[in-house]
């Protein structure tokens, strides 16, 4: 199957378990979906595909779509709900850089035949989790605040609290997102990859981004819709 399809196809998969999950548990689900995302776009960011005529890592819709989960805690809940998503995938972040790391010290039985390829996929993760790690704190905090700043001017333009949805999901995610591209590529890949290799990645990155953001923001307004309808389960 071209890899074209998979990646549309994730994208409808990934943001479909998002409002799935915001069904069934509410706030709760949100915070579930952080941290999956965070571990699964953490070990999916190894795989370099080709798609759309650009080379790019796995793992940006996945990752995109810790940006939706606080976009829809900040439209519906609350901003400290959605600060407390963004702390929930440092701390995945963080627990999963020790545990991975811990593995490698423990002395591989005689048996053992996932040793080697355990070691060949977390050998790597450290320096991965920590441009994660840096790109997803600063960018996820300055997606909310951004959210939330761009809130408050536009109602105290309109008089109208819920206008400019699209907006405010948009500019906020967009730019954070451009942040995180730049930190994370730069931390995670430097070294590993010729600088072509890089700038295609970084640039490819944030193409999937941006487009994720616009593909995002019909989500939201569902999330909101389903929310005033009482669909959502309190907390």
């Amino acid at each position: 199957m071209p890899n074209e399809i998979l990646l549309i196809g994730s994208v409808a998969i990934i943001y479909g378990t998002v409002l799935i999950a915001y069904r069934l548990f509410g706030k709760i689900g949100m915070y579930a979906m952080t941290v999956i995302a965070t571990i699964l776009a953490n070990v999916e960011v190894l795989l370099l595909v080709e798609g759309f005529g650009m080379e790019q890592t796995l793992g940006n819709v996945m990752f995109a779509s810790t940006y939706l989960t606080t976009d829809i805690l900040s439209e519906n809940e609350d901003k400290k709900s959605a600060a407390r998503a963004v702390w929930l995938g440092v701390f995945t972040s963080a627990v999963m850089l020790i545990m991975t790391q811990y593995w490698m010290l423990y002395t591989p039985a005689s048996a053992d035949w996932a040793r080697p390829h355990i070691s060949a996929i977390f050998s790597t993760t450290p320096r991965l989790l920590l441009g994660s790690f840096l790109g997803y704190l600063v960018s996820q905090r300055l997606d909310v605040w951004l959210y939330h700043a761009i809130w408050k001017l536009t109602e105290r333009k309109t008089g109208d609290r819920k206008a400019f949805l699209w907006l405010r999901n948009n500019a906020a995610t967009m730019l954070a997102q451009l942040i995180n591209t730049v930190l994370f590529t730069t931390v995670a890949f430097a070294g590993w990859y010729d600088l072509k290799t890089l700038l295609s990645i970084m640039l490819s990155s944030y193409v999937i981004y941006v487009c994720t953001a616009l593909l995002d923001t019909p989500v939201v307004y569902l999330a909101r819709w389903m929310k005033k309808k009482g669909m959502i389960p309190e907390t």
